[in-house]
């Protein structure tokens, strides 16, 4: 009997291509564009970005809450941008801190350590996710007092879900630890970590940055322990400090990779927000050479759409700022008085400066860091003068202008530190105020050195529907959904610390 072939042939040609094409199957459909993980340092990047926001909507924290307490930016507008402007409530933007950095800032920190802990050959990468993790703590603390701090951000580790709070002053304590040993324990016997956002791996710089961090920490304590502030303030001016403006701990922002305040505040938010009477008055009658970068006006606008370029003027001269305690209706009734137009007719924030689109955002600077050393040189903790450092921390913000594309010529900056020495029996609220303007835009910053201070001196806001009993705001409201998840913690943060209002103060804000 003859066999017709023909079939199984053509099936056994058929497996054996298809056998062939088994070959490097695995490898062909690997994905090699979309990464299954991340390098640890990668990570760290992406937190320390997420520290100055992620969008342009949890900036309102800051927009309608940290500027406005500490009078600098304010809106005469209430619905979802009521907060500091008058004095109130709004739970749709007193969390925004709270959810901005246990959901992204910390939750990356606590993998970038997880990750990194036991691999010797990152240690530099490890300890400075410490420094940031400090950093970031020490921001939330300062906004709402007692938090989630020795068991957070430990949920896809531990499984911890519902966190316990912690007390501030014991917070402060770990806070000013892990900045001492972290930025001890950084050597420059590994090879940089070149992908560093911030520093591109250069280990001397980030000690700068973590002692900077601890004398800003041991500071905030000058009232409730002021023996712990003088002893971390000495280890961290002998553990080295920013040393100029080219240290200053910055992030860099492109056309594509916007700075999230100017964004908010060229688009949906262009008319809404305006400089303050105080900020604007402080400067116009010290003459500060700061006022036309930070100000423009937009003179005779009688509605958003006249916010015109022909009408901007930074001249020092036509500046008004808004005055406090007033909304968009009762604010018409001051308008002849100040001389303006309208109120689209103050004086706002420059777009072409400090709020360009690519304008860069500052954690901290040498200017802040002089500063503080002033104070402390006052209090005796330091050696060298008070007013040499008053007068380096002023010089080093006129020039860090130039940052924003607007230097101050060098014989403006001189004839602003001739009118303006230190004066010994001033010296505190000097300093203080001066550091006011040197963290203008860091609400984070000037929202914590205000209440730690008490300067600079400004009148409490007016606006009749406060629903604040003392002068200003002391802190921010835990968000209602740690009243859903974790009440039992939360109650007894509350039972220790006080009620979960704008007038209770944290642990290091003493009257």
């Amino acid at each position: 009997m003859k066999m017709n072939l023909k079939y199984p042939l053509a099936l056994l040609l058929s497996l054996s291509v298809f056998s062939g094409c088994d070959k490097g199957f695995d490898e062909v459909n690997i994905n090699k564009v979309d990464p299954t993980s991340l390098a640890p340092s990668l990570v760290l990047n992406k937190a320390i970005i997420s520290t100055t926001y992620l969008d342009g909507g949890s900036t309102l924290g800051m927009l309608t809450y940290h500027f406005g307490i500490v009078q600098q930016i304010i809106t005469p507008y209430g619905s979802s941008l009521s907060g500091g402007n008058y004095d109130q409530v709004n739970n749709g933007n007193t969390p925004l801190v709270w959810v901005n950095f246990y959901r992204n800032v910390l939750k990356q920190l606590v993998a970038v350590l997880e990750q990194t802990k036991a691999d010797p050959l990152q240690s530099n990468t490890y300890n400075v996710a410490r420094i940031w993790k400090a950093y970031a703590f020490m921001i939330l603390t300062d906004t709402y007092g007692d938090i989630p701090y020795f068991e957070a951000g430990q949920g896809y580790t531990t499984e911890i879900i519902t966190p316990k709070y912690d007390p501030q002053q014991a917070i402060y304590k770990d806070i000013l630890k892990e900045f001492d040993e972290a930025s001890a324990a950084l050597t420059t016997a590994q090879a940089p970590v070149v992908t560093d956002i911030l520093y591109g791996g250069a280990v001397a710089k980030w000690k700068k940055l973590g002692y900077s961090f601890m004398l800003r920490a041991a500071m905030r304590l000058t009232k409730v322990d002021p023996a712990m502030a003088e002893t971390y303030v000495k280890k961290a001016v002998a553990g080295g400090l920013l040393q100029a403006n080219t240290d200053n701990s910055v992030i860099r922002h492109t056309a594509i990779y916007n700075n999230y305040i100017a964004n908010h505040l060229a688009a949906r938010e262009k008319t809404n927000f305006y400089l303050t009477a105080p900020f604007v008055n402080y400067l116009k009658e010290n003459n500060d050479p700061r006022l036309p970068v930070f100000a423009v006006r937009y003179v005779g606008a009688k509605g958003g759409p006249e916010q015109t370029a022909a009408r901007a003027s930074s001249d020092p001269k036509v500046q008004v700022g808004m005055p406090m305690g007033y909304n968009d209706v009762t604010i018409t009734t001051v308008l002849q008085q100040n001389g303006v137009a309208s109120l689209w007719d103050f004086s706002q924030v420059n777009l072409s400066t400090v709020l360009k689109l690519d304008a860069p955002e500052f954690h901290i600077t040498y200017a802040q860091v002089q500063l503080l050393l002033a104070e402390a040189a006052t209090r005796g903790w330091v050696s060298g003068t008070a007013a040499d450092y008053f007068a380096r921390g002023i010089r080093g913000n006129l020039e860090q202008m130039a940052q924003y594309g607007a230097a101050i010529p060098e014989t403006a900056i001189k004839a602003y530190l001739d009118t303006h020495p230190l004066d010994a029996g001033k010296a505190l609220e000097q300093i203080n105020t001066q550091y006011w303007v040197a963290t203008f835009l860091d609400g984070n910053e000037s929202f914590a050195n205000f209440r730690r201070s008490g300067f600079p001196t400004l009148k409490k806001n007016p606006y009749p529907g406060s629903e604040v009993k003392g002068d200003f705001i002391r802190r921010l409201l835990y968000p209602d959904s740690e009243i859903v998840v974790n009440s039992g913690n939360l109650n007894e943060a509350i039972k220790r610390q006080g009620p979960n209002d704008l007038d209770t103060r944290v642990w290091w804000d003493k009257k």
